[in-house]
């Protein structure tokens, strides 16, 4: 007897998206409707997979329900939900309030849903393409502007190709081991498999450019900066819980025999993500180009807990993702506070002096970038702390050392960006911002960031448990 129960969510969020199409067809100017109805849409699905969330089950040896899938499903529902509400004024003002822009962004939810329960290289490569047509879109969504079509344009292509040979990987993968479900995979792999040793670095590269790792981080730059804001805050958090769940998944299950062949690999990307992301961002004057590399960064840290191949370095790594989700979701409801008569600004210049009119806004940049640099007692510095214990564990020296040296040079661009918050002459006057979806979302996050390390251990046991 098939129990549905455990796709319960996923149905729920088909059939919401496709009643929110039907009713955006036949009514007039119906997004304020539509994104409401989209907020109490990932609301019943994080309720939905919260019932499920004790229940470890395989769906026609495909689809998986267990607790890693629900608590990162809980997690996309969050960080999307928040990503809807904070970005409203600017959508609006940026007229690009068009009721498919919510319809979108729950399609490429429902695909990444199927690609962190997927057991099987159809289904999750099914779930990959749902949520990279999805984000092709979005990348362009406006239209008028030059910079997003660009972009779009960009990720479209990198990203076709990344996709490419990731199936060409899944395809090589299902010809040397006969079988396209992970289990089978996993028992009939080993490393005298040298085609699907191959298949699996085919795989790696094409949810390497997913997560936007060094060296397949080329698109990520110029599609943060030239999307649209309310865009680029989606693509800098919500695809990449996706993408290190599967990456985990592949690494525990399918790869977990050839553990030898892919952390090298693992290592290598990992270091090379938190160097770029380090060096790279020193010189940006754009803010969302700085935050693109800031995420290559942060990217390289959750790698390194990943690199480890234990259940300690998944849980740190997970644990990273979850606090990295709420210092950007702070952090780009602060850079929608940027505003200057009317239009919103992105250069870094435009920050100068402002804690002598913009107190507030001021105050939580500090929060926030101090929590991005790991400096403590925010929740940014448990997230690298955890992170570089797991690594240190598995004694893996080199590269906790080469994670220490680079938060060390990473720090010095969050504090030139306080530094001309704070001690800079006031050249520009922000305008005065009353959002409260905007406002709202940036207490949360600091709320979270300064008072984490009061209770660091909800989310750590909640996070190790999960893998047993």
């Amino acid at each position: 007897m098939i129990n549905l129960n455990i796709i319960a969510p996923e149905i729920f969020l088909f059939l919401s998206i496709a009643t929110l199409l039907m009713i955006g067809v036949f009514k007039q100017n119906s997004y304020s409707l539509i994104l409401n109805l989209s907020f109490l849409s990932l609301i019943g699905t994080g309720f939905l997979i919260f019932l499920n969330f004790g229940v470890n089950e395989i769906l026609l040896e495909s689809f998986i329900s267990d607790p890693l899938s629900s608590f990162s499903k809980i997690l996309i529902s969050l960080s999307c939900l928040f990503v809807l509400f904070s970005s409203q004024r600017f959508v609006k003002d940026k007229n690009i309030s068009k009721f498919e822009y919510p319809i979108i962004i729950l399609l490429s939810v429902l695909g990444m849903f199927f690609m962190v329960s997927s057991n099987d290289l159809i289904l999750f490569y099914l779930g990959l393409e749902l949520q990279s047509l999805s984000l092709y879109i979005l990348a362009s969504f406006d239209r008028k502007n030059i910079k997003s079509a660009e972009s779009g344009i960009k990720y479209f292509v990198l990203s076709a190709l990344s996709s490419g040979l990731l199936l060409y990987g899944c395809s090589l993968l299902y010809g040397f081991t006969g079988s396209t479900n992970f289990e089978l995979i996993k028992n009939s792999l080993n490393s005298g498999n040298i085609g699907a040793v191959f298949a699996m670095v085919f795989i790696l590269v094409g949810l390497a450019f997913k997560i936007s790792a060094v060296p397949f981080h080329m698109w990520t730059p110029d599609v943060y900066e030239g999307a649209p804001t309310s865009i680029t805050s989606f693509f800098a958090i919500v695809p990449k819980v996706a993408g290190l769940v599967a990456l985990i998944r592949f690494m525990d299950s399918p790869f977990k025999n050839i553990l030898e062949e892919w952390q090298i690999i693992i290592i290598f990307i990992s270091v090379a993500s938190m160097i770029l992301g380090a060096v790279a961002a020193i010189g940006q004057k754009n803010i969302k180009r700085l935050m693109a590399y800031s995420s290559i960064g942060h990217i390289g840290y959750i790698l390194a807990g990943v690199a480890t191949g234990t259940n300690s370095g998944y849980s740190s790594s997970l644990i990273y993702m979850s606090i990295y989700a709420v210092m950007n979701l702070g952090a780009f409801s602060c850079i929608y506070l940027m505003k200057k008569n009317g239009e919103y600004v992105e250069e870094i210049s435009n920050l100068s002096g402002i804690s002598k009119d913009r107190p507030v806004l001021a105050i939580s940049f500090l929060i926030i970038f101090f929590s991005l640099a790991g400096i403590p007692p925010l929740g940014g510095f448990f997230a690298k702390f955890y992170v570089f214990m797991s690594v240190i564990e598995s004694k893996m020296y080199v590269l906790a050392t080469i994670g220490l040296l680079t938060t060390v040079i990473s720090a010095f661009y969050y504090l030139k960006i306080i530094k001309t918050i704070y001690f800079d002459g006031n050249k520009f006057k922000l305008d005065d911002s009353k959002s409260l979806s905007v406002n709202g979302t940036l207490f949360m996050s600091c709320f979270i960031l300064i008072t984490f390390f009061l209770y660091p251990s909800i989310l750590n046991s909640l996070i190790y448990n999960l893998f047993g």
